[in-house]
């Protein structure tokens, strides 16, 4: 056994490693060839299943959006697959970011620097080495990198729960209400593909290996500062137990977790940079928060966005209907940490708290929702083949409710 292998009621646990973050008992990981096999194969059938869905919504909304979805990238399906986000991807990867801000009355309005430039690089890459146009090469990295996701979440939820629960989470993870996701322009399953490499690497005590992850996923999505608390929180249960700890551990975890926490706090220096206006990213970010909370959106304030649009929504019950979701949310994490453990878990509560503090919720709500997607490793899911069975059937289900809500009607 590891001397930084965490121990929780006098029983070492997992493997041997710098730290191990795994359920007490014996738990029986896959070989991880047959396993990410079968793995892909089941990403593969609901690539198949998410096309024609995606297809059908096309065909019965007789291949045209609501007016907000103008933008899109004209061409039929290809179109249809770029829209919302898509298209200020699109812009990005064809012309890249302005040097300045559009401003009109003295406010910020909508633009592509709302958007981080990781999924449009990486676009675009593919359309200068392969000719394509930029729908074919958006979907296909979207695919691709969903596949990725689906394979290290598998040996995420393996590392931490063991083969039956982590081959569940990751079908409930590809067949779910939102896999369609990773089907059209957007960067979601870039970024899960990187956060969760990442935190696999937290979890089996590998920060430098952590790193790279953490800061690419800083510069793809927002939301990746939970991955350097993950990493503290690690570390610091790994103190408090008193583990002897190698000087270059020490050096490792630090100068990860600072490297990654800065990548995550650098897009609004981008922004300032090149723009000359110190709050332009956060200016323009709230620009799309006018169409829901009006003028409240001129000065964003931390830890209020959930009350102001619940205000805005059902009146003075907003903010007492916030407050008690709130205290809902915190008692099931609460109740729920010791299951996910402390790497899981760390990341799950700080990335629920970036929600609070920073973001509006709407129809993007659920969507923002995806790199909570550990939670499906949850034994309790897989319990017995009829509770996983049900499980999976609901996803599938639900995806073309979520299809024609999430994506003919409203932006997700």
């Amino acid at each position: 056994m590891g001397a930084w292998d965490l121990v929780e009621r006098g029983r070492p646990r997992g493997r041997d490693g710098l730290w191990s973050d795994r359920a007490p008992g014996r738990l029986t990981i896959p070989r991880p060839g047959a396993a990410t096999l079968v793995v892909l194969g089941g990403y593969a059938v609901s690539r198949v299943l998410a096309t024609g869905l995606l297809l059908t919504a096309w065909i019965v909304s007789g291949g045209v959006h609501d007016a907000h979805a103008t933008l899109r990238a004209p061409g039929g399906f290809g179109g249809f697959l770029t829209a919302w986000d898509g298209a200020w991807y699109r812009r990005i990867a064809l012309h890249g970011y302005p040097s300045d801000l559009p401003v009109t009355g003295g406010a910020v309005q909508k633009s592509v620097w709302a958007f981080l430039p990781a999924y449009p690089a990486v676009v675009r890459a593919l359309m200068s080495m392969t000719s394509l146009g930029y729908a074919p090469a958006a979907v296909t990295v979207s695919v691709v990198a969903g596949g990725a996701a689906t394979v290290v979440l598998h040996r995420l939820l393996a590392e931490r729960f063991g083969s039956r629960p982590a081959m569940w989470g990751a079908l409930f993870f590809a067949f779910g209400p939102l896999g369609f996701l990773f089907q059209v322009a957007y960067a979601e399953s870039l970024f899960l593909a990187l956060v969760f490499a990442a935190l696999l690497a937290v979890l089996r005590g590998r920060p430098l290996v952590a790193m790279p992850f953490g800061v690419a996923a800083a510069f793809t999505h927002p939301g990746a500062l939970a991955v350097p608390v993950a990493l503290a929180a690690v570390w610091v249960a790994s103190l408090v137990r008193r583990r002897p700890l190698p000087l270059r551990t020490h050096l490792a975890v630090v100068a990860s977790g600072l490297v990654t926490a800065a990548a995550g706090l650098a897009w609004p220096v981008v922004v300032t940079l090149v723009t000359g206006r110190g709050d332009g990213y956060v200016a323009t970010e709230t620009a799309w928060w006018r169409d829901y909370i009006g003028d409240a959106a001129a000065v964003f304030r931390p830890l209020t966005p959930w009350f102001l649009f619940a205000e805005r929504l059902v009146g003075g019950w907003g903010v007492p209907i916030v407050a008690l979701l709130l205290v809902a949310v915190g008692w099931c994490l609460a109740f729920r940490s010791r299951a996910l453990g402390v790497g899981i878990g760390a990341f799950v509560v700080a990335y629920v708290a970036y929600l609070v503090a920073v973001f509006l919720p709407q129809q993007s709500t659920f969507r923002m929702l995806l790199p909570l997607s550990p939670v499906l490793g949850t034994p309790a899911l897989s319990a017995s083949p009829r509770r996983a069975t049900a499980t999976l059937v609901v996803g599938i289900a639900v995806q073309p409710i979520a299809i024609w809500t999430l994506w003919v009607a409203w932006p997700p």
